[in-house]
C-alpha cells in the first residue's frame, strides 16, 4: 500500500469531495479539507495498492477532473483523472 496524496486549488469552494474507483465512486466519496483556514488548497491522503485508479473532484456538486494529472475517457462522454501507483 502506497500513501497517495490528491489535492486541489479551489479557492471559492465550500465543500470539495474525492470520488474514483477506489471510493466506490460517489458512493464513498472523500471529504477533502483545507490545508490551512482561509487556504485556496484542498486535499486528502488515501492508501491505495499498486494499480491504475481513476479519480474526480465533487468541487460544490460539480464534477471536475484533477488540472495536474493524465486523464482518460470515460463513457459519460467526459474525462476521468488517473494516477498510477508503483509496485
Amino acid at each position: 500500500m502506497a500513501k497517495v496524496r490528491f489535492s486541489i486549488d479551489a479557492p471559492n469552494a465550500r465543500k470539495v469531495l474525492l470520488a474514483g474507483d477506489f471510493t466506490d465512486w460517489e458512493a464513498a466519496a472523500r471529504p477533502m479539507r483545507r490545508r490551512k483556514s482561509g487556504a485556496a488548497t484542498f486535499s486528502t491522503s488515501v492508501s491505495l495498492p499498486p494499480g491504475t485508479y481513476q479519480y474526480k473532484f465533487i468541487v460544490d456538486g460539480n464534477w471536475v477532473e484533477d488540472p495536474r494529472a493524465e486523464r482518460v475517457e470515460n463513457p459519460f462522454g467526459t474525462s476521468n483523472s488517473i494516477v498510477v501507483v508503483a509496485r
